[in-house]
């Protein structure tokens, strides 16, 4: 081939672009569309799709007729990934938003101090005996789980690596996983039924029942945890001598601290809210109490929140959201302890 050849073959290494901002244009343009959908009186929901549809649409159509096809599926692609990322976070954002701003006009200290005994009508009470019951049977709970949890895990990881009892073992505890809430309360009502007498109650079967969900919980996220450890860390302690069980002590598990944390933290929070295995193992009870073995039902938020809900007055709707809010912020700084817990014990890198 001729240089004269070369010359005319023209690779093109750069094409048009859009110009500077073409997003936020094609973004006005599609609230605008979506504006003109709600006057003609389309649905707030109904125009809000138009909108993002508009926006999906001709966004990449733009760049397909300017740019390249490369260049119109990586937008069609990134608005995709930011749809869902709106349709996940929109409905948190409001949850939070709605519980805060209903449950906040209920929030005082009589509501934080009092119980609903010998409450009536429109006079004062409070959760303070729900709130009690929350961490007297989610303690029990924790108490239950977490050791059993953790040593399950490392058992499975550690020992029984491959061998048929830790294949049944993982299979119960994937079954575990998925079982209804409103089973481990009957089961935990049915054991002490058993063992107590008909029709008991109380705050310790309430945090049995728990318990029951929360260790596949703690068991599967202990368990990935423990896999992240680099086996060489292993190897290198068994070659200097060390005893398998003081190479999980001192070596595994300070490795693996954070995320089990989180995981436990993450356990407590799925438990928390549970209402169906409380109302069942432990009951209602308006009056305080803090014995976990008495024969007496012990009160928890989630319970107090739907007795008041089925009360159906405006009272009881506004302490239903008040306790919500309550049982929000509990979460939040069961959050926010593990992330202290897991950034102190995580070990420390750097030179």
């Amino acid at each position: 081939m001729s240089n004269t050849e070369l010359s005319n073959e023209e690779t093109k290494l750069s094409h048009a672009t859009l110009p500077r901002g073409a997003q936020w244009l094609v973004g006005i343009a599609a609230i605008a569309l979506g504006g003109l959908a709600l006057v003609l009186g389309v649905s707030i929901v109904g125009a809000v799709v138009i909108g993002v549809l508009a926006f999906l649409i001709g966004y990449p159509v733009w760049a397909l007729l300017v740019e390249n096809k490369r260049s119109a599926t990586d937008k069609l692609v990134t608005g995709l990934v930011w749809t869902a990322f709106g349709v996940a976070v929109i409905p948190l954002i409001w949850l939070v938003y709605m519980v805060f701003a209903r449950g906040a006009a209920t929030i005082n200290p009589e509501f934080l101090t009092y119980s609903m005994r010998s409450v009536t009508g429109d006079e004062q009470g409070g959760l303070y005996h729900a709130l009690m019951g929350t961490l007297i049977v989610t303690g029990i709970a924790a108490l239950i789980s977490i050791p059993i949890g953790i040593m399950t895990a490392i058992y499975l990881i550690e020992y029984g690596k491959g061998n048929r009892l830790a294949k049944a073992i993982t299979f119960l505890v994937d079954v575990m996983t998925g079982i209804p809430s409103i089973v481990a309360g009957l089961f935990a009502f049915a054991l002490f039924t058993l063992l107590v007498g008909p029709g008991t109650r109380f705050g310790f079967g309430g945090g049995v029942a728990l318990s029951l969900l929360m260790i596949p919980t703690v068991v599967r996220s202990t368990e990935e945890m423990l896999k992240l450890v680099p086996d060489d860390l292993r190897e290198a302690a068994y070659a200097l001598g060390v005893p398998k069980w003081r190479t999980i002590t001192r070596m595994v598990l300070p490795t693996a601290i954070g995320g089990i944390v989180t995981g436990v933290v993450l356990a407590i929070s799925r438990v928390i809210g549970e209402t169906a295995p409380l109302l069942v193992a432990s009951g209602f009870n308006p009056n305080m109490n803090t014995s976990a073995f008495d024969d007496s039902p012990m009160m928890t938020v989630p319970v107090f929140i739907y007795t008041q809900l089925s009360e159906a007055t405006q009272k009881g709707v506004e302490y239903a959201w008040g306790g919500a809010l309550v049982l929000f912020i509990l979460v939040m700084v069961l959050n926010l302890i593990a992330r202290i817990v897991g950034t102190i014990f995580a070990p420390k890198t750097g030179r």
